[in-house]
């Protein structure tokens, strides 16, 4: 199994191509179908936002095992990375309804809620990372 797939983000390509890489990694985990489409619909969201505001950045998706906590887990992890504006106002973005781009304002809030642990770090002028994970149950 692939345990890491790295993909560029500055087209709508990108975009496809990280969606698709994030399914195939979260079937070889063992994910169900529906887990399967929560994870691609997080990376979807989340490379969107590289394009549509850093026009290029990178999506990273990895298998992650916790052996430190009690029981041991496995699942997916996403990093969401790029040098773009950065975000000014994070407690405005992760606000349901908030958009920018005229969308429908479930973006951030939306991955956060599909995904178990969501971090977000933002400098302005200097670009964005964020990191999401989903275990398997």
């Amino acid at each position: 199994m692939s345990i890491q797939s790295n993909v560029e983000v500055h087209t709508e390509w990108g975009i496809v191509s990280a969606r698709q890489a994030g399914r195939n990694l979260a079937k070889d985990a063992g994910f169900g179908n529906v887990d399967q489409a929560r994870i691609a619909t997080a990376i979807s969201e989340l490379a969107r936002n590289i394009y549509l505001y850093a026009e290029k950045g990178e999506i990273v998706i990895q298998y992650v095992e916790d052996t430190e906590s009690p029981v041991s887990k496995r699942g997916i992890k996403i990093i969401a990375k790029d040098k773009g504006p950065g975000i000014s106002n994070i407690r405005d973005v992760m606000e349901d309804g908030f958009t920018t781009s005229g969308g429908l304002g479930a973006g951030l809030p939306g991955v956060k809620r599909l995904m178990d642990e969501f971090d977000i770090h933002s400098t302005a002028g200097e670009g964005t990372e964020i990191t999401a994970i989903k275990w398997l149950r």
